[in-house]
């Protein structure tokens, strides 16, 4: 994953990962009325972690600030985190946990923000991550925070004495921006309690239902529903002098079906819901209409025929479109990819350039809480290094005005905007949020197919694609390897233009390069979609959110994808086998 520096792979759960890494939490009370109670009465006055983390910051700045070298920056990161979780398979109950957990995040720079200890490749050894207790114990707080601060001073200052040995034998890097922003400390301080933590039989009861739709379907070899929902109150504190405590809360709903085809080909289909509370979620009928219809796309796929490599006129729909962008352009306007001699920074020196079609505009806003009545999983309020989060205009009109900044400055861009994000125990990095793409030239969605074979009679080609649905992809963006993308489509239409019904194909990937690939837009529809997931790469995983409308390319290449050559199973399933019995002798 560090190598494919941009990999995601959107609305994906697995479900063996998740389930694991719960038995690694705490066990929590089957009732959390005393822990609510105690949020809402709390504040920045009677929070005794927060007491506790300035007193420890604050005598761990006067000893250490006596060491050569002494650190210039310090920083207590503690995500208070409570998740209940939920997974069905087959309507039976696999697991239901609930647990909690303290994670705290030392993060320390020593020697100057021009030049200090995370410099290049060292920007690991800037944080150390320990668990704390979970009760509000003074001493065993504050005795856990004093040892994670040692540990990072010894890891730091090592770090840092390289550092300053490699820049006296290498020769000048391109980027000699700082190592660390100047930025005016925020103070902010919210106990409310963002969302009612979900009733844990209700999530019982769901993952049932939805899980036993698949019994009916002997050709589905595996599936399962996860439902997971996770609070987390963020505390930070810094030597700044400014505090941060945010709550945040969100409900994901993942379901996985698996099939396979008879040449040995896996198929897969996953269908995300995430909103910020239950009640927020789809009504339960929606639901089971896409498991449903997931059944269906799953023994449609099956029978298929194998796609070949092309290139021509391609047509995404918005959710499709979204994944796109996210892989495709949103990973290379991260700020920290601007900056470095591993980086392939493909728009770093195109500030100012057009580098989409004049009628696109792109934000990424994790401001934004919902587009178009559906909750935006890439929503929240101040970022893993305490700094607001912010609406931020990347290209305008087709041109390129900035990028997603964290605290690591890179030419002409020297402070944050409220990017920098990452997975509890990671380095925080210049990382999307909710990216939205927006079009001026549109037309109705109704009118896009026609527009596509349009433009397949007018190159002469036979068919054009149609892509409906994507279930994740990965990007390359360090100068050692192509700078590629692959996405992954799971749902894919040849649409020809000689008046035949449109034929599902599988077995092919979106693959590119970015710099030709968005410049062959040609329109969009109407309607923006909506795509929540989860984004993985250097910082760890992440909600985010791709927000995009339908899109009409002029040009999109794909590949054949790479399978297995397991045949299906031999044996019948057990609910194929007792439909026979019930069925009586063949005739």
């Amino acid at each position: 994953m560090k190598n494919r520096s941009g990999r995601c792979i959107l609305g994906c759960i697995l479900v063996i990962a998740l389930a694991a890494g719960v038995q690694s939490w705490a066990s929590a009370p089957s009732n959390d009325t005393n822990e609510k109670n105690d949020k809402s009465e709390k504040n920045d006055k009677t929070d005794v972690l927060l007491a506790t983390m300035q007193a420890e910051l604050q005598r761990a700045q006067a000893s250490l600030g006596k060491l050569d070298p002494s650190p210039y920056f310090l920083s207590y990161s503690v995500y208070d985190q409570s998740i209940v979780l939920a997974v069905g398979s087959q309507g039976s109950l696999v697991n239901s946990t609930r647990a909690r957990r303290r994670t705290a995040n030392v993060t320390m720079r020593i020697g100057t923000s021009a030049l200090d200890n995370s410099h290049a490749q060292s920007r690991g050894s800037a944080i150390t991550s320990g668990t704390l207790p979970l009760e509000d114990d003074r001493d065993a707080i504050a005795h856990e925070l004093w040892r994670l601060t040692y540990e990072e001073y010894r890891k730091a200052s090592k770090a840092y004495a390289n550092v300053k040995t490699n820049t006296q034998v290498h020769a000048e890097e391109e980027d000699t921006s700082p190592d660390f922003s100047q930025e005016k400390p925020p103070t902010h301080a919210d106990y409310k309690d963002v969302a009612p933590a979900p009733d844990q039989r209700a999530l019982e009861k769901l993952v049932r239902e939805y899980s036993a739709h698949f019994r009916k379907y002997p050709y589905i070899y595996s599936a399962a529903v996860v439902i997971t929902a996770q609070k987390t109150l963020f505390h930070f504190l810094s030597t700044e002098g400014n505090h941060v405590v945010a709550p945040s809360a969100f409900i994901r709903v993942a379901i996985e079906a698996e099939t396979r085809a008879t040449d040995g080909m896996e198929l897969m289909r996953v269908e995300t819901f995430q909103a910020e509370s239950l009640d927020h979620l789809p009504a339960q009928s929606d639901v089971i209409t896409r498991v449903e219809k997931m059944a269906s796309d799953l023994k449609a796929l099956r029978e298929a025929p194998l796609a070949e490599p092309f290139d021509g006129p391609a047509l995404l729909s918005g959710r499709a479109a979204g994944v796109f962008f996210h892989e495709v352009l949103g990973h290379r306007l991260e700020g920290h990819r601007q900056r470095g001699e591993q980086e392939g920074q493909t728009f770093t020196k195109k500030v100012g350039q057009s580098v989409l079609p004049e009628f696109l505009t792109v934000v990424d806003d994790p401001t934004q809480r919902k587009l178009n009545g559906t909750d935006l999983g890439g929503w929240y309020e101040y970022d893993d290094e305490g700094m607001p989060a912010s609406h931020v205009e990347v290209i305008k009109d087709g041109i390129l005005k900035t990028f997603l900044m964290s605290r690591m400055p890179i030419k002409n861009f020297g402070n944050s905007n409220g990017h920098g994000r990452a997975q509890a125990g990671l380095m925080p990095t210049g990382r999307q949020g909710n990216l939205i793409v927006s079009s001026s030239r549109t037309v109705k969605d109704s009118e896009l197919r026609q527009k596509l074979i349009d433009e397949v009679k007018k190159q002469g080609k036979p068919y054009g694609l149609y892509f409906e649905d994507i279930q994740g992809g990965f990007t390359l963006t360090q100068r050692s390897m192509p700078q590629a993308f692959q996405v992954l489509p799971v749902l894919v239409w040849r649409v020809y233009a000689d008046g035949r019904p449109d034929e599902l194909v599988r077995g092919i990937d979106i693959v590119g390069t970015p710099l030709a690939a968005l410049n062959r837009i040609l329109l969009t529809g109407e309607k923006t979609d909506v795509f929540n997931g989860i984004c993985g790469a250097e910082s760890g995983q992440v909600p985010v959110a791709a927000a995009a409308p339908a899109m009409l390319f002029s040009e999109i290449e794909v590949q054949k994808r790479a399978h297995s050559l397991n045949r299906p199973p031999i044996l019948p399933s057990p609910t194929e086998s007792d439909s026979e019995k019930a069925a009586g002798p063949k005739q």
